[in-house]
């Protein structure tokens, strides 16, 4: 038996692990804007390399077995009635409503367009212009852009490749030096040049840019590993504005649910959980969110004491690929400092799949 509708607006990794879990015990309707699963894990290989094109997309059509997905962009929640208004006028009622929008990302780990062919016309204009660059700057010295400048020294070993970073040492929010010092040796040891205590801007010339020392640097081609904005502009232009931090997260209670509204919860990287906003967080997320929506639903949201609450993953596995046959993985011990795994430990668990057959597997598909 299926208790009330839950709508479930954003298919990303909390929202598709939120959908399946709920998927017998509620009426589901997913909301996403783009016709199938984007496994961002696998993005930066696929702005890279020709042959990863397909691989972040997975058709969402084996998800779920009593649900429904509808493609299309919510604009307007009507917390009175209880019903979310799409773009094309379509209003969908709710019991419970999950936000689950994510974060956005800069190219090329982003959804460029709706469809998986826009998606991959993009991946594969990064593809040739890499191809074609003398000198190629990443700015940032987080996982992503590690990742990336590793990926991109790889299969252009003839191209100058530098990794600009305005912190002291790379890797920072691992918590573990030891790591930074792995990353930065493994890049210079490829003939990549890091550039430490470097905030890199625009220059005044297209293709240059210049630091706060003020450097000069020309590349023909650049990517910003900076960060990631919460997509909740739509929240604030449907007028929950009130719902947001100064940030744009949406701001939750220990339960997930946002502030003063039981009957809406907010999971993954949308919301104001002070956390490292990766993929195990969010995941997590959605299995706290999942057993207490399912509480409310059962007993009509009077029983707040059956609800569990989140505790913040302050301290996650953390797995940063070099290519696909090398990376640093940092694994959190109960005390003392994070133990940092290298070559074997993270092939095998991340970097010469990507994580893509767990996937696909969570999405009803075969792992390849």
């Amino acid at each position: 038996m299926r208790d009330g509708n839950v709508v479930v607006i954003g298919g990303g990794y909390a929202g598709v692990r939120l959908a399946r879990k709920l998927d017998a015990a509620a009426h589901v309707t997913l909301v996403d804007r783009k016709e199938v699963f984007f496994h961002r894990i696998a993005s930066l290989r696929a702005g890279v390399r020709p042959e990863w094109t397909g691989a972040p997309f997975i058709p969402y059509d084996r998800l779920l077995v009593h649900g429904r997905l509808v493609v299309g962009k919510a604009v307007r929640i009507d917390t009175v009635e209880r019903r979310v208004t799409l773009a094309t006028g379509d209003r969908l009622p709710y019991d419970v409503l999950v936000v689950a929008t994510g974060a956005d990302y800069p190219e090329p780990a982003r959804f460029v367009g709706t469809t998986p062919d826009e998606a991959a016309k993009a991946f594969a204009e990064h593809q040739h212009g890499i191809a074609a660059a003398g000198h190629i700057l990443v700015v940032g010295g987080g996982p992503s852009g590690v990742e990336l400048s590793a990926e991109i020294r790889l299969a252009r070993p003839d191209a100058r490749v530098t990794l600009a970073h305005s912190g002291q040492e790379l890797l920072h929010s691992t918590g573990s030096a030891r790591a930074g010092r792995r990353a930065r040796t493994w890049l210079t040891d490829h003939d990549v040049t890091v550039r430490l205590d470097s905030f890199m801007s625009p220059g005044a010339d297209f293709g240059t840019y210049r630091d706060t020392h003020g450097g000069i640097l020309a590349a023909d081609l650049s990517f910003w590993a900076t960060g990631t904005t919460p997509n909740t502009l739509w929240l604030r232009l449907a007028g929950h504005g009130d719902w947001l931090t100064g940030t744009g997260h949406v701001k939750v209670d220990r339960t997930l649910r946002v502030e003063g509204r039981p009957d809406v919860f907010a999971v993954g990287d949308v919301n104001d959980v002070t956390e490292l906003k990766v993929t195990p967080a969010a995941l997590a997320q959605a299995e706290v969110a999942a057993h207490n929506i399912i509480s409310y639903l059962r007993s009509s949201g009077r029983h707040g004491n059956k609800l569990r609450t989140y505790r913040a993953v302050r301290r996650t596995p953390l797995i940063v690929p070099f290519g696909p046959a090398d990376g640093v993985t940092v694994l959190p011990v109960p005390l003392g400092e994070s133990a940092v795994l290298g070559t074997r430990a993270t092939t095998m668990a991340k970097a010469k799949t990507l994580m893509t057959p767990y996937m696909r597997r969570q999405l009803g598909y075969p792992s390849s």
